[in-house]
């Protein structure tokens, strides 16, 4: 019920809110449109709601020019994304996804930040096909975009692996629970059959969502202290793992965090979600629900762009949201657990877990899987699944882990390994085992300027600067998107590059290397060459004065290159 002392913003709807009201529960007319024969891509409004069912339509951005010239549409194709909670696939559903993206893709699998696969490539007379062979593999594709609660993540934490999966349940629980109810997906891609873990239900009917959804994308995070791998502060609604005795006894509960901004408007900015309590773990669908319905009632409809729950937990106040949520459960929230987080990155190679299990973290550039010059990746990791008897786990940080391999496995799995050239990534620099990157160009109608396929050029030279100062083993986290929106969490690096214009980013420092610290702008709109120049300076600045442990963000913060940014309402400043 809402609350009549508090007001949503006013002013007149987006017309994002109109295509949903008349989508008739996410329907629009998305069934003749994706049975249309002239035109490979469909209009801007089922599109809207194509997001919601895990897909966007894109088009090839290099092709682009040439097809205008040739008076042709755009060489149209979708993006899906596979819901998969924690990150945590079958080898059985990995050779399905291996098997779609060579059929009807374009070969190649990306990881995305957020655990999830994704494909490319795919053409609308091969869609419905597609989601059908993902869901009789026993996952989906609903909700993975859209104004709904998106993928939930949590750390794979390999070498604590009971944790671990308890933790994954719960991931998997909050994932299934904020599911849309409406059969609109069923509809279009199943013809009428249901997902398993989709509730039934007697009428059309969204009893937490409502027939409008939410105002914007929702994520969630869940974190297991010491490793802040998920980026927990980055999320809408973050849950922390407090861990007692090797035993999992709750969680703190952290509000309004979030990534995506616009590039020249100091009203849009990153946050870092605030700790606001502690439950038990019983309790957290309950409290996701109810934080969900605050951001459905109070969050802003009118204007996307300040629609995320960041706004909405700082326009209202946190002290204001924490006591209406109070409200809404009935309940209050115990005080805040003691935590500690040391890092957010992954731990790669072979680790020794529980019940004589091991796991291999193997580093993946960009999240790309495919078959490169000289690494066939893609090749090597499908005769892996062929013979892997554990699970596979994406993680937040664009790798993988082939997870619960048994004694009995390793030394096959190992020689699959060998004989494939797969790599831990152990002889790269430190710096680039801690990248992260969009897709970016050629793909994403969003991007400015490259990510994926540059930021490993870029790194490469700047590996030469560390080698030259004795840094290649120092760990630093470096992000780059190619535009402001932060898929590749771009705010949490210490050093990042979000895209301004081809060649151009501005670039950001400072960030906490646990990611309890936003970046700041350094310089704005610069080039390859300024980048290099810049970072030849803060690079031997650090190796010469850095005081011991002392990570490159807290350095650049403590000499005072940039200031300390500890809340977004700052991030300009």
């Amino acid at each position: 019920m809402v609350n009549k002392i508090l007001k949503a913003p006013e002013g007149p709807p987006s017309d994002v809110e109109r295509i949903k009201k008349d989508s008739n529960y996410l329907r629009g007319t998305l069934k003749e449109s994706m049975l249309e024969p002239i035109s490979s891509g469909i209009s801007d409004d089922d599109n809207r709601l194509m997001k919601f069912h895990g897909s966007y339509l894109q088009d090839d951005r290099d092709l682009r020019n040439e097809r205008q010239k040739q008076k042709l549409e755009p060489a149209y194709q979708f993006m899906l994304r596979v819901r998969t909670p924690g990150g945590v696939s079958t080898p059985e559903q990995w050779l399905v996804m291996d098997d779609l993206a060579q059929k009807y893709g374009n070969g190649t699998l990306k990881l995305t930040t957020r655990q999830a696969f994704q494909m490319h490539g795919i053409l609308k007379w091969n869609m419905k096909q597609t989601i059908q062979d993902i869901h009789a593999s026993m996952l989906d594709t609903i909700a993975a975009c859209g104004d709904v609660n998106r993928n939930v993540m949590c750390n794979p934490n390999p070498y604590q692996s009971d944790i671990h999966e308890e933790v994954f349940e719960w991931s998997k629980q909050l994932s299934d629970y904020l599911l849309p109810r409406t059969r609109a997906y069923h509809e279009l891609w199943l013809d009428e059959e249901k997902v398993a873990s989709t509730p039934e239900v007697d009428e059309e009917t969204e009893p937490m969502y409502g027939p409008l959804y939410l105002p914007r994308k929702f994520k969630i995070g869940i974190a297991v202290p010491p490793s802040n791998d998920v980026d927990v502060y980055s999320q809408d609604l973050g849950f922390i793992a407090i861990v007692e005795e090797g035993k999992l006894v709750g969680f703190n509960v952290a509000i309004g965090g979030g990534m995506g901004m616009t590039h020249g408007d100091k009203q849009t900015y990153p946050q870092l979600a605030k700790v606001i309590g502690f439950c038990t773990p019983d309790r957290i669908l309950e409290v996701a629900e109810k934080i969900i319905t605050i951001q459905r009632d109070y969050g802003n409809r009118s204007v996307r762009k300040y629609a995320r729950f960041k706004y909405t937990v700082d326009r209202l106040g946190l002290d204001t949201v924490v006591k209406e949520l109070e409200n809404r459960l009935g309940w209050k929230l115990e005080e805040a657990k003691e935590f500690h987080f040391e890092h957010n990155g992954d731990r790669y190679g072979w680790e020794k877990g529980v019940r004589g299990k091991w796991h291999f973290t193997l580093f993946v550039q960009g999240g790309r899987v495919t078959d490169y010059d000289g690494y066939p990746l893609m090749t090597g990791l499908r005769e892996i699944a062929k013979v892997h008897t554990g699970d596979f786990r994406l993680t937040a940080n664009q790798n993988l882990v082939i997870a619960n391999v048994s004694s009995q496995k390793k030394k096959q799995i190992s020689e699959l390994i060998e004989q494939y050239g797969l790599t831990d990534g152990k002889h790269y620099s430190a710096l680039r085992r801690s990248s992260l990157a969009c897709v970016s160009l050629p793909t994403c109608g969003l991007a400015m300027a490259e990510a994926e396929r540059y930021l490993p050029t870029l790194i490469e030279q700047i590996d030469e600067i560390l080698d030259e100062n004795g840094l290649r083993n120092q760990e630093i986290t470096i992000r780059m998107t190619g535009c402001p929106n932060g898929c590749a969490r771009p705010a949490f690096g210490e050093i990042a590059f979000i895209g301004k214009a081809p060649g151009k980013y501005n670039m950001y420092l400072g960030a906490a290397f646990d990611g309890s610290r936003l970046s700041k702008m350094y310089r704005e709109n610069i080039s390859e060459s300024e980048i290099l120049s810049e970072l030849r300076v803060l690079i031997s600045r650090y190796a010469k004065e850095r005081h011991d442990g002392e990570h490159f963000g807290d350095f650049v913060v403590r000499v005072g290159v940039v200031k300390a940014v500890t809340d977004g309402t700052n991030f300009h400043d």
